[in-house]
């Protein structure tokens, strides 16, 4: 019986005729490849138009606006309301929305934004908190707002909570009370919604936006580490503590935390330079009382240089006498000028 032999095919055939199988597989891979890369081009590109950060508004125009649109008065305190619903407002329907609460990309990649939306929702929650507890009551003993009384606690809700109820939805009911309480106070007909523009009801907000300010700006100065001495317990003999703490403290920002710092300091300033601009005019004939329009005017210029355009790509973080510069100390220092201005002013309205 005979053989035959194998054809073994030659190696320039092998090498010149490659298996069909072989060609999908390669022209498969391709094409997930080029997906993968427009899919990361086009996340990027979104990550950056979203990360700018919404433009300066005026008070007096968007109060004005929204009256004219209503078909209503400016009375006083109807700037201040008006202006605190547009922070909230662009909070929530600015460049990618709201993003604080995201889970999907890109907004779940992002971090200076959503920090940037926190700093804007603390002087929100401190404004509607004042709103509720001082600058619509006539005095301790009367009753506060109905619409206050509802838009305050939904304004504190978690600003991370993604699942129902949602952030955007809760804070979307505090706007609607907001905007009730302005209907109202607006109403030459109705007596139950008042904004009293006293200089003792200023005073309070100014003690709860001191506070904020005194911590960012010592959060930003961590940046470099500092090497404070504990004076916690300073200027009281029998004060006492519940934990001791040591003499000499060591503080410094996280390396990962310096930016988020940053914009949530942008943020608060961005928002409570709108507040200044509103109250300027809501208590006009109280500041000139006082002397104190000069010093309001002092403020919202330290807070405007705050909110300069940033020509670097990242927030450096150089010494500070480096050869870089160190972003987080230029902003340290508006903010602690601010907030020094705001305790002279706050003084300065205590002196009767």
């Amino acid at each position: 019986m005979e053989t035959q032999d194998a054809v073994v095919p030659s190696p320039q055939t092998l090498e010149t005729v490659p298996p069909a199988r072989s060609w999908r597989n390669l022209f498969g891979l391709r094409v997930v490849a080029i997906a993968l890369a427009l899919l990361v081009v086009g996340m990027l590109a979104l990550m950056f138009w979203w990360s700018t950060e919404p433009a300066r508004f005026s008070v007096k125009a968007a109060a004005e606006a929204r009256a004219k649109a209503a078909g209503q008065q400016v009375v006083p305190g109807y700037t201040s309301v008006a202006t605190s619903i547009r922070i909230a407002e662009t909070l929530l329907d600015k460049r990618g929305g709201y993003l604080s609460n995201d889970i999907a990309p890109p907004g779940v990649l992002m971090d200076n934004i959503p920090e940037w939306e926190f700093g804007v929702l603390q002087q929100l929650r401190d404004f509607t908190l004042a709103l509720r507890n001082d600058f619509s009551r006539s005095q301790s003993q009367s009753e506060d707002d109905v619409d206050l009384r509802e838009a305050q606690p939904l304004f504190a809700y978690s600003n991370d909570h993604w699942i129902l109820p949602s952030t955007e939805s809760q804070y979307r009911k505090g706007i609607e009370h907001l905007d009730a309480y302005l209907k109202r106070l607006a109403d030459a007909d109705q007596f139950n919604a008042q904004f009293y523009a006293r200089a003792d009801n200023l005073v309070a907000w100014l003690s709860l936006v001191e506070k904020q300010m005194g911590s960012l700006s010592q959060r930003l100065s961590m940046s470099v580490g500092q090497v404070r001495i504990n004076t916690d317990l300073a200027n009281d003999g029998q004060a006492t503590q519940s934990t001791p703490a040591p003499a000499v403290v060591i503080t410094r920002t996280p390396w990962m935390q310096i930016d988020n710092v940053f914009y949530e300091a942008r943020g608060a300033s961005w928002a409570l330079l709108h507040l200044l601009r509103a109250i300027e005019r809501d208590f006009e004939p109280v500041l000139k009382d006082k002397n104190a329009a000069i010093s309001v005017k002092q403020i919202i210029r330290e807070l405007e240089e705050s909110q300069a355009a940033i020509y670097s790509p990242i927030i450096l973080n150089g010494g500070g006498y480096g050869f870089f510069a160190n972003h987080s100390l230029v902003m340290a220092n508006y903010i602690s000028r601010a907030n020094a201005a705001l305790i002279d002013l706050r003084k300065l309205l205590e002196r009767g």
